[in-house]
C-alpha cells in the first residue's frame, strides 16, 4: 500500500535546511512528496542531506539569506532546476545573548539581519511564483521569543517579535490570493542552537550541563525541550489542503509555556 503524498508536484524551498528543525521540516516535505530546495550556507552538509531524502528531485543551494542579490540568486537557481515556487519555509535564523547594556550595534544589527530582513526578503523571492500560481504557502519559523519576552536576548527577541508582525501583516495583503502565511513558535528546540545555549551557560556560570538544561526547561509546563520533528508536524500541517483557511496565524509549539 503507498503511502499518500499530499504534496506531490508542488516545490518547497528551506532556509537554513542543513541541520535542526530545517532539516526535520525538508525530510518530512519530501515524504509528503514534494521537490526541495535546501537553502544554506555549507554545502557540503546540504549535500549529505540531500543523499539522505526519499522521492526528488531534490537540489542543495547556497545563499546568505541577509544579502538580496544573493537571495534572488539562489531562488533562481531553484526555480530553474525545480520550477515554480509555492511553498517557502523561512527557518535560517540565529540567536545570540547579551544583557541589554553590552548589546552591540553590531549584534542588533545582525540578528534583525538573519531573522527579520532574512525572511522578509526570501518572502519577496518567492512570491511572483506563488501569485502567478494563485496558491501558496509561507511558513516562518518564528519562536516562543516572538509572542513573549526573554532577557538576555533582547536583540534577538525584537527580531522575532517583528517575524510575527511581518505574518499577520503579509497574511492580510494575501488574502485573497490563495496564499496563506503563518508563524509557527518552537519553544526551546533540541537543536545546535540550544546545545550552543547551555555551553554558554555553563562556561560563564559553572553549572552543570544538566543544571543549563534544567534552567532552560524550566518554563515549560511539560518540562522538557521540544524535538525538530515536532515542530516540521506543524508545517507539514499548514502546508495541507486543510489549512487552506488558517492564516496569519502564530502558532506555539512549546508545550504550553504560551497559550
Amino acid at each position: 500500500m503507498t503511502t499518500p503524498q499530499p504534496l506531490q508536484g508542488r516545490h518547497a524551498l528551506v532556509t537554513g535546511a542543513a541541520r535542526g528543525i530545517g532539516a526535520a521540516v525538508a525530510r518530512l516535505l519530501a515524504q509528503q512528496g514534494a521537490r526541495v530546495s535546501l537553502l544554506g550556507r555549507n554545502l557540503q552538509a546540504l549535500e549529505g542531506l540531500r543523499a539522505t531524502l526519499p522521492g526528488g528531485p531534490h537540489l542543495p543551494v547556497t545563499a546568505d539569506i541577509g544579502d538580496p542579490a544573493g537571495v534572488q540568486a539562489a531562488f533562481a537557481q531553484a526555480r530553474d532546476a525545480l520550477g515554480p515556487i509555492t511553498i517557502l519555509v523561512n527557518n535560517a535564523g540565529q540567536a545570540e545573548s547579551a544583557p541589554f547594556g553590552k548589546t552591540s550595534i553590531d549584534l542588533w544589527q545582525r540578528m534583525l539581519q538573519v531573522n527579520l530582513t532574512g525572511t522578509f526578503l526570501c518572502c519577496q523571492a518567492a512570491l511572483p511564483d506563488m501569485l502567478a500560481a494563485g496558491t501558496g504557502r509561507i511558513i516562518n519559523i518564528a519562536s516562543t521569543a516572538g509572542q513573549k519576552g526573554y532577557p538576555y536576548v533582547a536583540a534577538y527577541t525584537a527580531a522575532k517579535h517583528g517575524v510575527i508582525g511581518l505574518t499577520r501583516s503579509l497574511a492580510l495583503e494575501l488574502a485573497r490570493k490563495g496564499i496563506t502565511v503563518n508563524a509557527v513558535c518552537p519553544g526551546y528546540t533540541d537543536t545546535d542552537i540550544l546545545r550552543e545555549s547551555i555551553a554558554n551557560v555553563v562556561a560563564k556560570t559553572g553549572r552543570s550541563p544538566e543544571e543549563a538544561m534544567a534552567e532552560f526547561t524550566a518554563g515549560n509546563p511539560q518540562r522538557r525541550v521540544i524535538q525538530p520533528d515536532e515542530v516540521a508536524d506543524a508545517v507539514r500541517w499548514l502546508c495541507g489542503e486543510a489549512a487552506g483557511s488558517i492564516t496569519g496565524q502564530a502558532i506555539s509549539v512549546s508545550g504550553g509555556e504560551v497559550t
